[in-house]
């Protein structure tokens, strides 16, 4: 189970790169960069949009496969590599160009997700009370208020922030992806873990979508991956009672240390690429 769980977030992370790279050619063709109504339905009917959505779908049901069977964080550590992924396309698509300290930020990028990944335990709880999954609707409802008003904003911070909203829906995705019953339609159809698992993708997709029309689309992709990954770490030990292996603590602290390094470093990359909006 444990070589399925990892290889499903690996190909995930593959896909999940190359998807980042059509979103972003999808989005800089089309006008405006605040989150709006007439932002969505142009999108929509770019097929460079719609394959990357599919991509995107695709990538999730490997994730969800990786979810089901490995620890939380592991299976959120394991498609870590996407950033990689994002990286070297984006230099191939775009033309971008990555020096040594941003070569070494996506490696430390993803040397401490490894790391984190490494010092997980046992997985914890597969189910959760109504007041947890409440607390799912309660946290993408922040999440969207907040999106909303830093989307009327512009500039690097504006991008990076986000980037870091976007993953935090994503973290929502993996949470109840964690929590729900069984995959079975009549159980999905009534969990509540369900309708925030899907209002959550929506929203990170959304604000992700929105991010990388204000900046290049690397440094947009590393808040993301950060958050989307020690967001449902977090919860996962703090809620779910999901272990960190005896003596791995330490080891823990210095990935998350390490992959803010690398998540600060490649923000800073994002100053000299960032895309003029339309």
């Amino acid at each position: 189970m444990l070589a399925l769980g990892l290889g499903a977030a690996l190909a995930a992370a593959v896909i999940f790169g190359a998807a980042s790279i059509v979103l972003a050619l999808a989005v800089r063709d089309s006008p405006g960069s605040s989150l709006s109504l007439d932002v969505v339905v142009t999108l929509l009917k770019n097929p460079a949009f719609a394959l990357g959505i599919a991509m995107n779908l695709t990538g999730f049901v490997l994730h969800v496969v990786a979810l089901r069977t490995v620890p939380l964080f592991l299976a959120q550590a394991g498609i870590a590599a996407s950033l990689a992924v994002t990286a070297l396309l984006a230099v191939r698509v775009f033309g971008d160009r990555l020096g040594p300290a941003d070569w070494a930020a996506v490696a430390a990028t993803c040397v401490g997700l490894a790391m984190l990944a490494a010092a997980s335990g046992a997985a914890g709880d597969d189910s959760a009370s109504a007041t947890f999954t409440a607390g799912l609707f309660v946290a993408f409802a922040a999440v969207a208020i907040t999106g909303f008003i830093v989307s009327r904003m512009e500039g690097v911070v504006a991008a990076g922030v986000l980037g870091l909203l976007a993953g935090c829906g994503f973290a929502g995705v993996g949470i109840a992806a964690r929590i729900l019953p069984s995959l079975t339609p009549g159980a999905l159809a009534t969990s509540g873990a369900t309708y925030a698992l899907l209002l959550c993708g929506g929203l990170g997709f959304l604000l992700y979508s929105v991010a990388l029309r204000k900046g290049a689309v690397t440094a947009v992709t590393a808040p993301m991956i950060v958050s989307q990954t020690v967001v449902p770490a977090v919860v996962g030990v703090m809620l779910l009672n999901d272990d960190i292996r005896a003596g791995w603590f330490p080891v823990a602290l210095i990935g998350f240390a390490i992959t803010g390094w690398g998540a600060l470093q490649l923000a800073r990359f994002e100053q000299t690429t960032a895309p003029t909006s339309s």
